[in-house]
């Protein structure tokens, strides 16, 4: 099943898990620590104190914005965007639009930041399988967005915690990237 399909069939569960790793993936651009979307994360589990949590990751990720360079700046407006855009109350409309916004705006942030360069074609047509070309970086988001996606739509609540390993792991790639890319102005 494509990436486009697995949002179209996912619970608000899913939907919430698919939008917030996507977020939580690109904290390093941000400038947070790893744990700022932990309390989030519980949130799915316990299915309550969503809007308070939200509430609380938002400020302490404006606190800790970080600068980024001029490469870095659309990728770091995207991430802002994802942010921004979650939703107040985790409601099935909106966690899908969410979702799938956060979807686009994580995979074209690895494309910006991919030295190999992605190949040809609109980050949609990856979302919907069409993955000739692709770069490694991207490709490994596309496979951690599905992941995410069929681990929570196969286990429920308990995909959760598999699901914010997959997150984790591509939370310490993005933030070796963004690394590698401030030593290399150096």
């Amino acid at each position: 099943m494509s990436l486009v399909e697995l949002i179209a069939e996912a619970d608000e569960r899913g939907l919430a898990a698919s939008g917030l790793a996507c977020l939580d993936r690109c904290v390093p651009l941000l400038g947070g620590d790893d744990e700022v979307l932990r309390p989030l994360w519980a949130s799915l589990v316990e299915g309550r104190e969503w809007e308070e949590r939200l509430t609380k990751a938002r400020a302490e990720l404006v606190a800790a914005d970080a600068e980024p360079t001029e490469a870095e700046d659309e990728a770091c407006g995207l991430a802002r965007r994802m942010l921004d855009a979650v939703p107040a109350q985790p409601a099935a409309g909106a966690l899908r639009e969410w979702a799938d916004a956060c979807s686009v705006a994580a995979l074209q942030i690895h494309r910006l930041l991919d030295a190999a360069g992605d190949g040809p074609g609109p980050v949609s047509a990856r979302r919907e399988g069409r993955t000739e070309g692709m770069s490694p970086l991207v490709a490994a988001e596309l496979r951690r967005q599905v992941a995410v996606l069929e681990l929570v739509a196969g286990h429920g609540a308990g995909g959760l915690r598999r699901a914010l390993d997959v997150s984790t792991e591509g939370r310490r790639v993005l933030r070796a990237v963004v690394s590698r890319r401030a030593r290399g102005r150096a």
